[in-house]
């Protein structure tokens, strides 16, 4: 089966401004999850204009306004979602989904109605709280789902208080062995409470841009498309100091032996205040990709 070819990048100058209003938004006080998602599909679409950002804000503020006002219980809450974007509107998820960078794009997610279980739970989570629904992300190991109700502290084991949904199953509420049998699926390990923790809106866009790295990864043709990733991956205030030598890596993969080499080498100095032997052999890695410029 043929995939579609990923949508075309932006032109440099609106990855420039992009990137400033990305880097802006994820170190403000409150960071907006749409937002954000937002402007990681405009980077992977350059036919992703301000009109198309805004229309996409819109559809969520219109989704929400179809919600029932206020319908009680967060299981009430979670009926109602459900009704509404599983039912009424098919927002759902197959394993096709997968295979399709388009899956980890809100706006797309919002025209499809199809996406990978983070982006769904991204529109279940952005219509629930515009509509004042208390919500919040679950970050299941390989798993994404939604919260609804108290958030308890960690170790409370007040799991009476929440109820959980799968937007990829279209909103379906899931019980606690539910859960584990997810939890299980991903890692064949046990659910533990810490799981069920509420993820924080960067760790959210954190976890959809490392999906896009992960699909980059699988296609060596679409080298283009994991190095924005790690690019706005960088721009997060919190981030991994190895996603710096993945870039470096991918510079070199792409032929760009003499700016990976520079990255290398700068990696090599900071690993080696705490690992001489590692910094070594990043060394070697560097000498090799400039020896390819001979």
């Amino acid at each position: 089966m043929r995939h579609p070819r990923p949508p075309r990048p932006p032109s440099p100058e609106r990855s420039a401004e992009l990137r400033r209003r990305f880097a802006e938004e994820a170190r403000s006080e409150r960071p907006d999850l749409a937002t954000l998602c937002l402007l990681v599909g405009a980077e992977a679409d350059g036919t992703l204009d301000e009109a198309g950002l805004d229309a996409a804000q819109v559809e969520l503020d219109r989704l929400a306004g179809q919600l029932p006002f206020r319908p009680g219980t967060p299981r009430a809450w979670a009926v109602a979602l459900g009704d509404l974007l599983g039912e009424r509107y098919g927002f759902h998820g197959v394993a096709a989904d997968y295979q399709r960078l388009e899956s980890s794009l809100l706006h797309e997610v919002l025209r499809r109605r199809r996406g990978l279980p983070i982006l769904l739970s991204v529109v279940w989570l952005e219509v629930a709280r515009r509509a004042g629904a208390p919500v919040y992300g679950v970050a299941l190991p390989g798993h994404f789902v939604v919260g609804l109700g108290t958030e308890s502290g960690p170790g409370s084991g007040a799991l009476e208080e929440r109820v959980l949904v799968d937007p990829f199953d279209g909103g379906r509420v899931l019980s606690g062995p539910d859960a584990e049998v997810l939890v299980a699926g991903a890692t064949g390990a046990e659910l533990r409470a810490s799981m069920l923790e509420p993820a924080a809106p960067l760790d959210v866009v954190s976890r959809v841009l490392n999906n896009i790295r992960a699909w980059a990864a699988r296609r060596p043709e679409q080298s283009a498309v994991g190095l924005w990733a790690i690019d706005l991956a960088l721009l997060l205030p919190a981030h991994a100091a190895r996603l710096r030598y993945e870039r470096a890596r991918l510079l070199v993969q792409r032929g760009e032996f003499a700016a990976g080499a520079g990255e290398l080498e700068a990696y090599a100095e900071v690993v080696g205040a705490v690992d001489q032997a590692v910094a070594e052999e990043v060394r070697r890695e560097a000498r090799a990709a400039r020896a390819m410029l001979n």
